[in-house]
């Protein structure tokens, strides 16, 4: 047949890429609306779900750093294949497993095989995007990161209305509907046109990024702008339930759906708006905004005013985690190794940020107004690393 007009076109490229966001959001964001329902059905004490949030977390890392060697040598195809394959098949086995053997083995084994599909995206995702013959490429990466917004907002709307329509019982059900998805974008990632970052001539070799200065402090603001998303993001639904005393359903609603949708809105604003806002500016600016509403949510004695400042945090860190690939790719001109590394940083403000703040919770009796208080040191180091950025920028313009 030869090349049909999808396999030429980069736009469909972009699209598939935008799935596998949404897959992504659908792997870190869907078994934790149940946790509390394994504990109910199947007797696993609390303390061994949360061992899945850590395993996810740590198989996620493993990729990262694994993908600055492999991925390269076995090409963006294979690995884009090899990662939807591992999602479909793992939020399969999500469903089947804790029904057919040991529902903690079942409940394990699955999260295994999606976080490794998972966090082989992260990794490729980004620079796929980032070959694409396209002009405006920070305004591709702010859109390209805004449909994982979306589909945390969709995975929450859809599992409360699958929930009330057929009964929570019916959740493996909804597990194995949602291997359609990657089932999709597999089809897709055999025909779009690929190109590797390297293609376009960005390729400096990990140890050259080891020695700049500039990479290190990229690595330090993807640190902190995991770090400033995930200390909300992962405890909005419990603080609104605790702090305005409703149910679970209107929790999430109110919490983790509310700041995924206004993350997703500043992310479309940037990517609609990028050739008029420079976009190291409008990150400081962001990174402000980010501490108002963690002194917003730790300090307000109105519980209202503590929700806004959740939702405000959203709006705040929209552009961070894009913006700081945009500016690595622009400034550093590194591969794919970069990207994996950018990602590895990330992941471990993601993991490390919730922890902190559950963490300094537990030292006050499980007060997380004080675990979110603590963690307004993120968004100050971010903004520290935005000022270093800054000024290495200005001593280049004036030599």
């Amino acid at each position: 047949m030869g090349k049909t007009r999808l396999g030429e076109n980069y736009n469909w490229t972009i699209y598939a890429c935008f799935i596998a966001y949404v897959i992504q959001a659908i792997a870190g964001n869907f078994a934790p609306l149940l946790f509390l329902t394994f504990r109910n059905t199947y007797g696993i004490p609390i303390e061994k779900i949360s061992l899945l949030i850590t395993l996810v977390f740590g198989v996620q890392l493993l990729v990262d750093f694994l993908s600055a060697v492999f991925v390269s040598k076995i090409g963006y195809r294979t690995a884009m294949i090899a990662a939807d394959c591992l999602t479909a098949v793992g939020f399969v086995l999500l469903g089947v497993l804790p029904l057919r053997v040991d529902p903690f083995a079942g409940l394990v084994t699955a999260s295994v095989v999606f976080a490794l599909g998972s966090g082989l995206m992260e990794v490729l995702v980004s620079p796929i995007v980032e070959a694409c013959p396209t002009k405006r490429k920070s305004a591709a990466m702010s859109l390209l990161h805004s449909f994982y917004s979306w589909g945390v907002a969709g995975v929450i709307l859809l599992s409360t209305a699958f929930f009330a329509l057929f009964g929570i019982r019916n959740w493996p059900v909804l597990a194995c509907l949602w291997g359609v998805v990657p089932a999709v974008d597999l089809l897709l990632f055999l025909v779009v046109p690929i190109r590797s970052v390297e293609e376009t001539g960005e390729k400096a070799p990990a140890r050259r990024l080891f020695r700049s200065g500039k990479f290190w402090i990229m690595m330090l603001l993807m640190l902190c702008a995991g770090a400033c998303e995930q200390s909300v993001s992962q405890w909005a639904s419990a603080f609104a339930e605790a702090g305005l005393g409703v149910t679970k359903a209107v929790g999430d609603l109110a919490g983790p759906c509310a700041f995924a949708l206004l993350m997703g809105v500043s992310r479309v604003f940037y990517a609609k708006n990028s050739e008029r806002i420079s976009l190291l500016p409008f990150m400081t600016l962001s990174g402000v905004l980010c501490l108002v509403s963690y002194l917003m949510a730790s300090l307000a004695a109105a519980p209202v005013v503590g929700l806004l400042g959740c939702a405000l945090c959203g709006l705040s860190v929209g552009v961070l985690w894009p913006g700081t690939f945009s500016l690595s790719a622009a400034d550093l001109k590194g591969g794919t190794a970069m990207f994996a590394l950018l990602a590895l940083a990330g992941d471990l403000g993601c993991g490390g940020g919730p922890a902190y703040v559950g963490m300094v919770a537990g030292r006050f009796g499980g007060d997380l107004k004080k675990g979110l208080l603590a963690a307004t040191v993120f968004p100050v180091l971010l903004l520290a690393a935005l000022a270093l950025c800054s000024r290495r920028g200005k001593v280049r313009e004036k030599a």
